[in-house]
Formats: C-alpha cells, structure tokens, sequence
C-alpha cells in the first residue's frame, strides 16, 4: 500500500484514483471544486485534502491530472502548490495534457527539491479511464519513470518510456496530430458515402477489415452516422492541445500543414456551438450531401 495524493478528479482524473483506491493504496484527494471531491470521498472512501499541499504533505506519491499549463503551475509550484510540502525523493506524476515547455521546467524544479516527476500524458479517453486501460507515454528519467510504472498499473494497459522530462508531452502531441486526420479523413468519408446513397452499415463492413481500419472507425463510424457526440474527448480540448502541437512545432522547426486546415476546421465547430461534442463532431461541418 502506497500513500498517494491525487489532485484533479475530472472525467479522467475520478476514474483514476478511484483504481488505486480499489488497488488497495491509501488515496488522500483535492480538486478545485470541494464538492466533487466530497462527492467522490463519500463514493470511494479516503481523505478529502483542503490544498494541494494538504494533499502532499504525507504523501509518497502525489499524481495530478488537471486541465492546462496554469492549472498544473498552479497546483505545483503556486501559493498552497505541492512542490513544497513533497519530502525529498518522493515521486510526482502528471497525467495533464500540457505543454512540453511547463513538463521540463517541473523537471527542473523537482530535480533541485529532491523529487522524482514524470510528465505522462494518456490516451484511451474517459472510456480508458473508467476500464483501466489507458495507454501512457513518459518523459522523465529512468528511477523516476519506473518507480511511477507500478503505481500507473491499475488504470493502464501500456506504459512507454520515450525520453527525458517533455518527451511524453511532444509524445501526445504525435498522438493528437495523427489523431486529429484519421477523423478528418472518417468523416470525409462518412459524407462521401452519404451523399452517394450508400448504406453507411455495409461500407463499414466492407472497408473496416482492410488498409483503412482504425481505432475511430470502429468505434466513431457508427456513432456519426447517428448524429451522436457525447463521447468524451471534447472539440474545445481538442483544440487546446493542437495549439500546444502548433507551438512545440515553431520551437522545434517542424510544420504541420494538414493539422493546421484540421484546427480551423475544429473552429468552424466551435462556432456552430459545438465545443464541448466529442472530436468526431467535426463531421457536422460537412455537408449530407
């Protein structure tokens, strides 16, 4: 049994402590809205932390799964911030999608307090979350990333090492920028196939055990031509993370043409007040034909 601290009890962050709870770890837990951490307190059992340094202070473990660069500052190195109620060579995991820019500066900030951390963005979404089966990519060094691997067991089906403190960030920005045209291209499709009358069931069964078969396909296709978006992972994120994509890509001189004319694309559906559908929603802004 471990002590852990986790901050940030979203759709993803719940479903993850509540794992290693069940996994029979010693959960304190914080979020900034008191009431959902009540909530999931009275739920799971635990403690309820009043800060983040509440959460900290006897924790082996802190893990935090927030929302952006500021928020993650914020619960780090900001006033009532972890950092500084952590004891030396305890072990800080974040599971924020954020930028590499904040994951080396933590990296930098843990190594000259004693601590371990490891950036580790996850990919799987809510669906993931709740099944214990994300996958997770980690920047960090070795002693910190493997004494973080058994810790991650209960809620992750892959746990990949990619480099130093940021890796795992640029990682999940590979992962959004792939992403990001693999549902492009479906609902591309899914549109031509429309508009030429086809049954959209059969074209499935027909393309889904060949070259074009994917991960969103057989899971989105269906659910598109249903005209049903409630599945996690929303456009107005989407977004945020694509940005982060756009500016790790100025830093390191790559471009991301196609991933550009995608984002405007995502904006088209932030417009139609689509925002908070999930990704596969960028499918409305195509004609039915």
């Amino acid at each position: 049994m471990t002590r852990i601290a986790f901050i940030g009890l979203g759709v993803m962050g719940g479903p993850m402590a509540r794992h290693l709870k069940q996994a029979g770890h010693e959960l304190t837990v914080y979020n900034r809205s008191r009431a959902k951490a009540e909530n999931w307190v009275a739920t799971y059992g635990g403690t309820l932390a009043l800060s983040p340094a509440d959460a900290a202070k006897d924790a082996e473990v802190v893990i935090s799964c927030v929302g952006t660069d500021d928020d993650l500052a914020g619960v780090t190195l900001g006033r009532d911030g972890a950092f500084a109620a952590m004891a030396k060579g305890s072990l800080y995991i974040d599971h924020t999608t954020v930028s590499a820019r904040i994951a080396r500066q933590l990296g930098v900030e843990a190594k000259s307090r004693g601590l371990l951390v490891v950036d580790a963005p996850v990919t799987g979404g809510q669906a993931g979350a709740e099944n214990g089966t994300l996958s997770i990519m980690c920047g960090g060094s070795e002693a910190a990333v493997e004494a973080a691997r058994p810790i991650m067991a209960p809620y992750a089906k892959r746990v990949v090492h990619v480099g130093g403190p940021g890796t795992g960030q640029i990682t999940k920005m590979c992962n959004q920028i792939a992403f990001a045209g693999i549902i492009q291209s479906l609902s591309e499709a899914m549109r031509f196939a429309q508009s030429a009358e086809l049954d959209v069931e059969k074209v499935y069964e027909a393309i889904s055990g060949g070259a074009a078969q994917s991960w969103q396909m057989d899971n989105r296709w269906a659910t598109m031509a249903e005209d049903k978006f409630d599945f996690g992972f929303a456009v107005d994120w989407m977004r945020k993370d694509l940005g982060l994509a756009f500016e790790e890509a100025r830093a390191v001189g790559a471009t991301l043409p196609i991933t550009a004319i995608i984002d405007q694309f995502y904006a088209d559906v932030q417009h139609m007040g689509g925002g908070r559908l999930d990704t596969s929603a960028i499918v409305k802004r195509l004609p039915k034909g």
